[in-house]
């Protein structure tokens, strides 16, 4: 009798054989109609889904200690690490019979380059914003975990100064087949990495969590701040979500401190190699099919037009579709200034709220400083001015931090809300271009998504201004000691009164701040799509105008000949997606007349 293991075992394999090679086909399809784009990737997506391998991306704020987590995991100092925003490229580790790495260049050709040389490409420091324009990199190490297929990926951090990463991170989530979401306990869970969790959560049904950074906090701490995340997660995905693992990467990797969390969470991945792996792998592959089935699609659906109707029209048509998309980059002025309305709403918003808030809180946080003055002891005089300085940055962080908490969230769904109304304005202005001369766009899928790479970080943090606090002028120090010595005292205790409205006033601006930056910057980059979108669909039109060209010098039964060739490829696209299993498919084409 057949052990049912070994039977799944099978089933799965046979599963995730046909499913890559219907992406091979696929792949050739698109080889026919020289699509290259499309053909590698389908071609790659192939490779990955018959080796079985597919994406665990390690996701969440920077500073969480991602890299420091995966190190720990493959048990060895692979992955750059450091203090400061550093992954710039997202970088997918995988398993190999011995440590090596390459980086994939603008071309997409792959380049051997030695590990130690990865920082020159993968960090921040050393690649900024990614100027290297590096689309990918690939790091082989012996790793036990990692045998089984299992791929872990290294994302930039949200939430840092460098808006690129953001982008990199957003723009790799239709690869991501599992998440290790990695978590902080202050804050739990950041509205941007709130955020990215929803979008991947509903491509992906497999959540790992992880509080890392757990030799920093206390176990009340580390409580609160679990049982926020797993409340938090299972109200905004709808969804029961799984423990939270409490860890410390750096200990773990140094082989010190206690164990805490820590093998349960590699238990935790080795059971999702287990349990899930195969059907992570034929969901990647399912997913990529009809992503780029579309695109072939609509690739097909140019070149027939262009062959069935006259050259001479064709021509025309990609005449006015050249004014047309000059005319959309006149027109793209009136866009932006809808845009620049919804931004003064967003600033007026804030800026009322901002004067408000100061208006409430300087006085009692006057009156606290006050007190605090007459209680301090009047000892040497720089002494006195940390003491005074230290006082006021915690009565301003005292008024401003739980104040900044709910304005961030209002700041958070106010963004939402104008990055969907960008997204509506942008589609209503293709919609509009599609009515007066490019009826192309109306075939292309998924025109303008929020939720591809659509927003940008927040990077709010209190500023201390410890340069005014701690002068470094010797002059300063000297006055210092020289003031209470001539009874002027209270010249240090205005710095100190100035110095606490300073930090209230450019604190809590910085939210209002902020919103307005990630909506400039948003507004960017959908302009640049939209550009993006336009010239790629004037692209497709051209190459099939020669195409089209080339068959018609061949005469009258070429041309008949072609438009057959590309019914079958149309149907052969169609019945890719249509039958999940190669056999199924194989003899479906077998019953098509005409195919061998």
């Amino acid at each position: 009798m057949t052990d049912p293991n070994t039977s799944k075992a099978i089933e799965d394999r046979s599963g995730v054989n046909d499913g890559a090679n219907r992406l091979l086909l696929l792949a050739n399809v698109a080889a026919d109609l020289g699509a290259e784009p499309v053909t590698k990737e389908a071609q790659e997506l192939a490779a990955r889904v018959s080796e079985g391998r597919f994406y665990v991306a390690c996701v969440g704020q920077f500073k969480r200690g991602k890299s420091t987590l995966i190190n720990a995991l493959i048990d060895q100092p692979i992955l750059p690490t450091g203090f400061i925003p550093v992954t710039a490229v997202p970088t997918v580790i995988r398993f190999g019979q011995k440590p090596s790495a390459r980086i994939r260049a603008q071309q997409g050709v792959w380049k051997d380059i030695i590990i130690s040389d990865l920082k020159e490409y993968v960090t921040e420091e050393r690649n900024p914003e990614n100027q290297k324009g590096v689309q990918g990199a690939e790091v082989f190490v012996p790793s036990p975990l990692l045998s089984s297929g299992m791929c872990i990926v290294d994302t930039p951090g949200l939430g840092s100064v460098f808006t690129g990463n953001t982008a990199a991170t957003q723009a790799f989530i239709p690869h991501i087949d599992a998440a290790l979401v990695v978590v902080g306990a202050d804050p739990p869970l950041a509205g941007e990495e709130l955020t990215l969790v929803e979008a991947v959560a509903k491509q992906v049904q497999e959540l790992i969590l992880v509080l890392n950074k757990a030799d920093r906090t206390t176990d009340e701490e580390r409580a609160a701040a679990s049982t926020f995340t797993r409340q938090l997660l299972q109200r905004r995905l709808h969804r029961e979500v799984g423990p939270v693992f409490e860890v410390s990467a750096q200990e773990s990797a140094e082989k010190r401190g206690p164990e805490r969390d820590w093998r349960k969470l590699v238990q935790a991945l080795h059971r999702l190699v287990d349990d899930s792996g195969r059907q992570l792998v034929r969901s990647a592959c399912e997913r990529g099919l009809e992503r780029l089935s579309e695109q072939v699609l609509a690739i097909i659906s140019e070149h027939r037009d262009a062959l069935r109707r006259p050259i001479e029209e064709s021509e025309r048509r990609i005449t006015v579709m050249k004014q047309t998309i000059a005319e959309a980059e006149r027109s793209m002025r009136e866009l932006s200034f809808l845009f620049m309305a919804e931004q003064q709403q967003l600033s007026d918003l804030f800026v009322d709220r901002h004067k408000a808030f100061v208006v409430s809180v300087l006085p009692k946080a006057n009156e606290q400083l006050e007190d605090v003055l007459g209680s301090i002891p009047r000892g040497f005089g720089p002494l006195y001015r940390r003491r005074i300085m230290k006082a006021a940055q915690q009565i301003a962080r005292h008024h401003v931090v739980p104040w900044l908490k709910p304005e961030q969230e209002l700041a958070e769904r106010e963004y939402r809300r104008a990055a969907l109304r960008f997204v509506d304005m942008g589609n209503d202005f293709l919609r509009k271009l599609a009515a007066a001369g490019i009826p192309e766009l109306a075939r292309m899928p998924h025109a303008l998504d929020p939720e591809a790479g659509f927003r940008v970080r927040s990077q709010f943090t209190f500023i201390e201004f410890i340069e005014l606090a701690q002068p470094a002028s010797p002059l300063r120090w000297l006055a210092d000691v020289v003031l209470p010595l001539v009874g002027a005292r209270k010249l240090i205790q205005n710095d100190a009164r100035e110095f606490l409205v300073k930090l209230i006033e450019t604190n809590s601006t910085r939210v209002q701040s902020d919103i307005l930056n990630r909506v400039q910057e948003s507004r960017g980059r959908l302009e640049v799509e939209i550009r993006k979108l336009l010239h790629e669909v004037s692209r497709i039109a051209e190459e099939a105008l020669v195409r089209a060209r080339e068959v018609r010098d061949e005469g009258e039964p070429a041309v008949e000949a072609e438009l057959s060739r590309l019914d079958e490829l149309e149907e052969k696209v169609s019945l890719l997606t249509e039958f999940p299993e190669t056999g199924a498919l194989q003899a479906r084409i077998r019953e098509a007349p005409g195919w061998t």
